[in-house]
């Protein structure tokens, strides 16, 4: 039906259900009325860059109000930010797998309860290229750990569960020809990999803490590329897990910056 899918019997015998971190609920909020007609959302880490992507929308679509400030639909919370143009959601998710795994849940029932049906995810923003040329971006077939397996492991209770991470492939090529016509931006596809942290994890040297060689470095970063790793960022096996699991048509893109 295309229906975004929740996967919690548990929500069906909840009087209300409150989504904490975006100042939304199921009493508080006719949440059918104000996205229902939802099709895109477009999710980065910074408030900004979300805002300044909701008013290019705004201008590229031709609505109402265009070049004109958007309103913070989260503005009651200071976790997220929510900006909407048109069908066009654009959500702030922070940094790290714990801040969007947060937005992803409550972004999932959000679009569950206002009876949204075949929407786009989209994850956008920058990361570390990996041999590749300054200013390309990566669009993500599978995104992989640190030890470059394409999964996403988290422990539930005592549990360790372990979830795929493939992201749409058909849309990844629908990106990749769109691509063609922005010569500015060399493009390609390839596994992204995805980190618990920004200094060590990804072998930076410039940290508090350095356990390893820059030679060990190397050496770990030609092995992640052998592997087909081109992008190194920390978010995107969290994105791809829940996107799957909750029929979300989902994909990253991703702005080389060194």
């Amino acid at each position: 039906s295309g229906l975004v899918l929740v996967k919690n019997p548990y929500l069906d015998l909840m009087e209300e259900d409150i989504l904490y971190h975006f100042d939304l609920g199921t009493k508080t909020h006719n949440l059918p009325a104000m996205f229902g007609d939802i099709k895109f959302v477009c999710v980065g880490g910074s408030p900004n860059r979300m805002r300044a992507f909701a008013q290019f929308m705004q201008r590229e679509l031709g609505l109402a109000g265009a070049g004109e400030d958007v309103a913070d639909i989260c503005a009651g919370s200071d976790r997220y930010a929510m900006y909407r143009a048109g069908p066009v959601l654009s959500i702030s998710h922070g940094m790290g797998i714990p801040s969007i795994s947060i937005m992803l849940h409550e972004l999932i029932k959000l679009l569950h309860h206002a009876k949204c049906q075949d929407v786009t995810i989209i994850r956008m923003g920058t990361s570390g290229g990996l041999g590749i040329k300054a200013g390309s971006v990566v669009i993500t077939d599978t995104a992989v750990d640190s030890s470059f397996r394409p999964r996403f492991e988290q422990v539930v209770l005592d549990d360790v569960v372990v979830r795929s991470t493939e992201l749409d492939k058909d849309l990844a090529e629908e990106l990749l020809a769109c691509s063609r016509d922005i010569p500015d931006f060399p493009t390609l596809i390839g596994h992204t990999m995805c980190t618990y942290d920004f200094y060590e994890g990804q072998g930076r040297l410039d940290g508090a803490l350095c356990s390893f060689s820059s030679e060990k470095k190397l050496e770990y970063l030609r092995r992640a590329y052998e592997a087909g790793v081109r992008n190194i960022e920390m978010e995107s096996t969290a994105f791809a897990a829940l996107c799957g699991l909750c029929g979300l048509k989902g994909e990253s893109c991703r702005f080389h910056l060194l």
